[in-house]
């Protein structure tokens, strides 16, 4: 048995004691009216999912390859049986990919249940990964979802579970589609219990005077480490130049958050690496020496501050220079056109910080994933791979998951080049239409590293490349499967099954056929991916070259690691 999988498996044994939760009673409630769920997983959908294993009920868990395609089935499902139609889909680009397939019930009057996760309660306006909330400059879902269905409700107490589901269903099959959003938190409360909501609010600080922030980095002078935490805004204002004339004036080292790794040029003596869950705990260490630290360019939500929220506590003095106000503890506030307030503090702090020289950053090794077994390419090696052949002016666009987590983590940002992750909503299959226009607006060659499932979402936008021919080499990590959700559900739940492992597929075979006028591969091992990429290096229009890996290999993903170890 592959190494990875029986440690994981060990773990899980202690980890997962079943209770009847209120994802039993959801299942439970629409096995009433329906025999499938259709959907597509993700990390707040998933107890739906093992409920769905865990139900004596005669009802089958169907994962589609996209939300929209998983939303017709449900629509189509519900129109020849004239039964209830179920979907269920994840928080944030998830969420957003049903809103088509809806928009096609609701005006059709077709009797769909739409089952949608919600990032925690607790978490909501403090930044959480794919907030949907409304709070904080967020989308709104119970506004978004309601202008294509006929009901829609959040669930926010467990003891409602019952009433709620029933509604949404008389609702649906008056003339649906209906939506429950289900934060996750509740779908793991207990069922029967109460649920009382974590009260804890984040209020956000105030802006201050430009001179009031200046003199908070004045009294940082000498008294230890800067430390810089740059994010996207950083690339949305085009301020990459006065971030590096910053950043040298007050002497500091940058760390960049997973979405903004083209913020500061990753070769730069003073780069420290990358913060948050793709980056490395040597970020937090630098944090804790530091007499000031300065966020520049992001809120640090969830993804951005993971691993470095105890260390960005206990920081002395933390500046906020952006235009959204943080989600953790600062001790000034400095918003407005970011680039001139990059040269302000700068200015102040060319005088102030004259005397001081700090160490300069040792750069964090890669983080150390347990070794895997398994068929095909590692992450890292594939990644060294495409690092020594990309070059300066190449642009990198990367869809989420663990070939994200691999890419964020590993490869540096070529000089001139952009580097673009969408972890705003983490949508899978962004990559493909994004990478397109971005060769096409930018006029130069662009990778795009995405994984299977992304492919089986959007890939075939390969088609729109071709057609226009378009500068994009696509590298498809193919591990026949949605192998971030496998490792989920080998790491938090029980291990002994799963709905994400796919049959094989040779998609680069596939792709050739398709289109046998553009160079296409299927590639094995590191010295074929490597003779694909030397062959194509002088192509005009687009390539596509898929990379077998192992489904079961460890991402290089912090929350993970923390917990495998834990």
């Amino acid at each position: 048995m592959n190494r990875t999988r029986s440690i994981l498996e060990a773990a899980s044994k202690t980890a997962v004691k079943h209770r009847m939760s209120v994802a039993d009673r959801i299942v439970d409630l629409i096995a009433e009216r329906s025999d499938h769920v259709f959907g597509v997983g993700g990390a707040n959908i998933e107890d739906i999912y093992d409920a769905l294993h865990r139900s004596t009920a005669p009802i089958h868990g169907i994962v589609a390859k996209h939300e929209f395609g998983a939303a017709t089935m449900a629509d189509g499902y519900a129109r020849t049986t004239n039964r209830l139609g179920v979907v269920a889909a994840t928080s944030g680009g998830g969420a957003l990919n049903l809103i088509a397939a809806l928009g096609e019930s609701f005006d059709s009057r077709v009797p769909v249940l739409a089952l949608v996760g919600q990032p925690p309660l607790a978490l909501e306006g403090r930044g959480a990964f794919q907030d949907t909330s409304g709070g904080a400059g967020r989308i709104d879902a119970e506004q978004l979802f309601g202008s294509v269905a006929r009901f829609c409700v959040k669930l926010t107490r467990a003891e409602d579970v019952t009433a709620a589901v029933g509604q949404a269903i008389d609702a649906a099959m008056a003339g649906g589609p209906a939506v429950l959003l289900l934060p996750k938190d509740i779908q793991t409360a207990p069922d029967p219990g109460t649920f009382v909501r974590d009260g804890l609010s984040l209020a956000h600080d105030e802006p201050q005077p430009c001179d009031a922030a200046l003199a908070l980095v004045g009294s940082a002078a000498g008294k230890g480490l800067t430390v810089i935490i740059a994010g996207p805004e950083v690339a949305r204002a085009d301020a990459r130049h006065e971030l590096v004339v910053m950043a040298s004036a007050l002497r500091a080292v940058v760390a960049v958050t997973p979405d903004a790794k083209d913020a500061f040029p990753n070769s730069h003596p003073l780069f420290a690496g990358i913060a948050g869950s793709m980056g490395h705990p040597r970020v937090a260490e630098l944090i804790e020496t530091a007499a000031l630290c300065v966020l520049v360019g992001t809120p640090m939500p969830v993804m951005a501050r993971a691993g470095i929220e105890a260390a960005l506590a206990k920081c002395p003095r933390v500046l906020h220079v952006g235009t959204d106000p943080a989600f953790v503890r600062t001790d000034a506030w400095l918003p407005g056109p970011l680039r001139l307030r990059l040269l302000e503090v700068a200015s102040a702090a060319s005088t102030t910080f004259s005397g001081y020289e700090p160490l300069r950053p040792v750069r964090p090794p890669a983080l150390r994933v347990p070794p895997a077994t398994g068929p095909g390419v590692r992450y890292l090696d594939a990644i060294e791979a495409l690092n020594d052949r990309l070059a300066p002016g190449t642009d990198v666009v990367v869809d989420a998951g663990n070939t994200g987590a691999a890419a964020v983590h590993h490869m540096p940002v070529p000089p001139d080049s952009r580097f673009v992750i969408a972890l705003g909503m983490g949508g899978m299959g962004y990559a493909f239409g994004a990478g397109i226009g971005s060769a096409l607006g930018r006029r130069r060659r662009t990778f795009v590293i995405a994984g299977d499932g992304a492919y089986f979402m959007h890939g075939h936008e390969v088609h729109t490349a071709v057609e226009h021919h378009v500068p994009v080499t696509f590298v498809i990590f193919n591990n026949n499967a949605h192998a971030m959700c496998v490792t989920r559900e080998q790491l938090y739940y029980s291990g002994d099954y799963t709905y994400n492992r796919f049959g094989p597929a040779r998609i680069g075979a596939a792709v050739a056929a398709m289109f046998p006028h553009i160079p296409a591969y299927s590639t094995d091992t590191r010295a074929e991916f490597e003779a694909a990429l030397d062959q194509t290096r002088d192509a005009t229009g687009p390539v596509f070259i898929e990379i077998l890996c192992d489904p079961d290999e460890m991402p290089p993903f912090a929350p993970f690691l923390k917990e495998l170890s834990a």
